[in-house]
């Protein structure tokens, strides 16, 4: 671990190590900051709600569903689901293998593949919901305001590097070469939607398709 990563509050075990060097291995600079930024506001969120690290949730699992929660974008994370599925089964694999117990992993496993259904997520346990909510704000900023002076100690550390524009050139990339990462009306879906100016089916013409139930043929009923 080097000397910087000391200087702001990640906690420091040998699987938060392992998973540190993990990430940041397969994922793209920008990418692997944002993540470990998300675990810093995630915490400071969490504090603002009046949340104390391993007193009201583990400390360990905040962590490491952060520093995985983007690694379905990376190569070796990039499969044939959604690409928060994708790099929830990775970092289940990852963890696993380190000997992390399944009741742990599946937590982790929730944080990541929830990342971007930010409703869902908020009514979740803490591990969970500052993974999302740290996400948001790393990329939205926003209130509550940071203390002053904390974003430059953890921009100095952790550089931006444009990481709003590599996320989306890398989820639209992805979903461009495989469609099925981003079915209609997902998040993923409406960034490749933004892109492409492709127009999504109306809920008329989803219900209507040849292999449906054909709900509409003769609707409304005649009285």
């Amino acid at each position: 671990m080097t000397d910087p990563y000391r200087e702001l509050p990640f906690p420091l075990t040998d699987l938060t190590r392992n998973a540190i060097r993990f990430a940041r291995g397969i994922e793209d600079p920008a990418i692997f900051n944002h993540s470990m930024r998300t675990y810093l506001y995630g915490r400071f969120l969490g504090g603002q709600r009046g949340l104390r690290p391993d007193h009201d949730y583990d400390d360990e699992l905040l962590f490491l569903g952060c520093v995985l929660h983007d690694a379905g974008l990376s190569g070796e994370g990039n499969g044939d689901q959604p690409f928060e599925l994708d790099g929830a089964d990775l970092a289940a694999r990852f963890l696993t293998e380190q000997g992390l117990p399944p009741q742990r992993v599946e937590i982790v496993w929730d944080a990541i593949a929830l990342h971007t259904c930010f409703d869902v997520a908020m009514r979740k346990r803490p591990e969970i919901a500052l993974v999302t909510a740290g996400a948001g704000y790393d990329l939205g900023a926003g209130s509550p305001a940071l203390p002053p002076g904390y974003a430059d100690r953890v921009h100095a550390v952790l550089p931006r590097l444009h990481a709003g524009a590599v996320l989306y050139d890398a989820i639209v990339d992805q979903a461009l070469d495989k469609p099925q990462k981003a079915p209609p009306f997902s998040m993923p879906g409406e960034l490749v939607r933004q892109k492409t100016q492709v127009a999504w089916p109306t809920w008329h013409e989803l219900m209507a398709q040849p292999d449906g139930w054909h709900d509409y043929d003769g609707y409304p009923p005649s009285t």
